[in-house]
Order: structure tokens, then C-alpha cells, then sequence
């Protein structure tokens, strides 16, 4: 894996609570296993180190939300671990579902519940976090993922996601996130 040298400064400003911790993922919630929300930090570890990102370092939110994160991780990514994730698309699919799913919890109020089929045109269900019915579904996620783009590439598949999730025939609000890893930002807007 080749590492480029963008570097982004760290956030120094940002309070705890503006901090998505992939370990969140790590102890999972309702429609995340703790082996998958493991799965899915790897993979998001993975992607910010691949652009040399210390931990801690600023994720841009613009779009429903405008804002800054930091973002931590406790993954160590070695070079077993770069090889176990070699398959790019994958890679930046799953790491960017990682950010995806905590930016929604920590901004939206949003828990992934379930995973969504094939053919649903999303990625996740979600509740409400306050929630007293588990599995009762309140909103939709889908997620794409730019290992390294610009924001002309992020409006772009900004705007294929959500005609995706308009083709939809499920009137639920849909939160299209799309994580770009090299600046790192994220464009999050609700449908």
C-alpha cells in the first residue's frame, strides 16, 4: 500500500464530545455485532493511516451538519493488517461506513438497528437512540466511501446517493454520508 503525505492538523480545540472514537464500534449496538463494528474500525483505521492521519486528526462535516470531529482509534495497523484489507473498494467501503455510522450517532442521533438487504438502495436501518422499540425503523443510511478525492468528487456521489435513495419505494428520511479520506471530510445530508 502506498502512503501519501497529506497531512491534516489535529484539532486541538475539539471537545471530548466532539470526538468519534472508532472503539464505539468495537463494543457494537443493535444491528452491529462486536466482531462486525471491529471489522468496520479496522477498516477505517486503515484508510486514514493509508493517507499517514494521526489519530485525533479533523474530520471536516459539512452538508445537514457543519462541523469539525476528531476522530481516534485504537487499531494498530500493521502490515498483516494492510494486507488483510488489500481490496481498495472494499477497504473504503467498510472504513467509510465506520465514520458513516458513528458521524450519525454523534450528529443525527441515530443507532444502526439492522442491516439492510440488497435491493433496499440503503446500507443500514436506523432508530432513534432514545428509542424503547429496538427494532422499530425511523430512518435509512447509505454510505459511500473516496479513499482520495476532492469535494467536486464528494458532490458528485453526494448527488448518486441520493437519487439512490429516492428510487427507494420506503418514505423513511435517508442520511446520505459520503467520507473522503485524504482531506478527511465527510458531506452528510438528510433526505
Amino acid at each position: 500500500m502506498t502512503v501519501t503525505s497529506t497531512r491534516v492538523p489535529q484539532e486541538e480545540n475539539l471537545e471530548p464530545s466532539d470526538v468519534l472514537d472508532l472503539s464505539v464500534l468495537e463494543q457494537g449496538m443493535p444491528g452491529i455485532s462486536r466482531n462486525w463494528g471491529s471489522f468496520l474500525a479496522e477498516g477505517s483505521a486503515v484508510c486514514l493511516e493509508h493517507h499517514s492521519h494521526p489519530k485525533g486528526v479533523c474530520l471536516r462535516v459539512t452538508g445537514s451538519f457543519n462541523t469539525s470531529l476528531g476522530i481516534q482509534w485504537a487499531t494498530v495497523v500493521t502490515e498483516q493488517v494492510i494486507n488483510s484489507w488489500n481490496d481498495k473498494q472494499e477497504l473504503v467501503e467498510y472504513g467509510a461506513c465506520g465514520v458513516a455510522i458513528l458521524a450519525v450517532l454523534k450528529l443525527a442521533d441515530y443507532k444502526v438497528i439492522r442491516r439492510a438487504r440488497k435491493g433496499t438502495r440503503v446500507d443500514y436501518w436506523l432508530a432513534n437512540t432514545e428509542s424503547t422499540m429496538p427494532f422499530q425503523e425511523a430512518a435509512r443510511l447509505e454510505v459511500s466511501g473516496i479513499l482520495q478525492g476532492n469535494e467536486t468528487d464528494v458532490a458528485r456521489r453526494v448527488r448518486q446517493k441520493t437519487s439512490r435513495t429516492q428510487l427507494s419505494p420506503n418514505s423513511l428520511p435517508a442520511y446520505v454520508v459520503v467520507v473522503e479520506f485524504s482531506a478527511p471530510q465527510s458531506h452528510m445530508v438528510k433526505t
